[in-house]
């Protein structure tokens, strides 16, 4: 039986049969949400899908959401946290993400491990993982790379498959797309540089 639960605003956690210390605020937020506990949810939508398709013990699980539709699609990703609008929105089966500021991790569906931190921080990944991008633009294009540090806006900025590269500072290795193992340390280091790598 459920208990623990705290539930404000239309449809909030209205599927919740046996889930636990749950915290839903906001219209239609943990709607879908079955059985799955230790949940936060504050924004219109917010884990939306949350639970759907869980079978296993840890699926679904401690993950939280502040803002509307942050990690609005998570079916049975877990541990994740989403702060800011549509943060996580794609997530579906992540897990150990976290991202801060609206857009940070949008398009994330399968990727783990990944930090994203500032506006469109790494907004187009999708199955990259142990990413850490912090900064407007950060890594925004990174699709599958995985394993960058980005810190600065725009650092890293056109990445897609690029792996193991370091990013630090406004603009470093801005244009780099598939490079890997590359180090650009100051403003605008390495800033053509596109597929070169070490």
């Amino acid at each position: 039986t459920s208990s623990g639960n705290t539930a404000v605003g239309a449809q909030a956690l209205s599927s919740n049969s046996s889930g636990y210390s749950n915290v839903s605020i906001g219209v239609r937020s943990l709607y879908r949400n079955n059985d799955r506990s230790n949940l936060v949810a504050v924004g219109d939508s917010a884990l939306y899908s949350n639970g759907v398709g869980a079978n296993q013990a840890f699926q679904s699980i401690q993950n939280t959401a502040l803002g509307s539709k942050a990690l609005f699609s998570n079916t049975i990703g877990y541990q994740n946290t989403g702060l800011g609008f549509k943060t996580l929105h794609n997530n579906s089966e992540g897990f150990f993400n976290t991202a801060v500021g609206n857009n940070a991790l949008l398009s994330n569906t399968n990727g783990n491990s990944n930090t994203a931190v500032g506006n469109e921080a790494l907004v187009t990944n999708t199955i990259g993982h142990q990413n850490t991008a912090v900064g407007i633009s950060a890594l925004k294009a990174n699709i599958e790379g995985k394993q960058n540090t980005s810190i600065g806006s725009s650092s890293l900025q056109d990445n897609t498959t690029g792996t193991s590269n370091t990013a630090l500072g406004t603009t470093s290795l801005r244009f780099n797309t598939t490079g890997s193992s590359n180090v650009g340390i100051g403003m605008g280091a390495l800033y053509n540089n596109t597929n070169r790598s070490n």
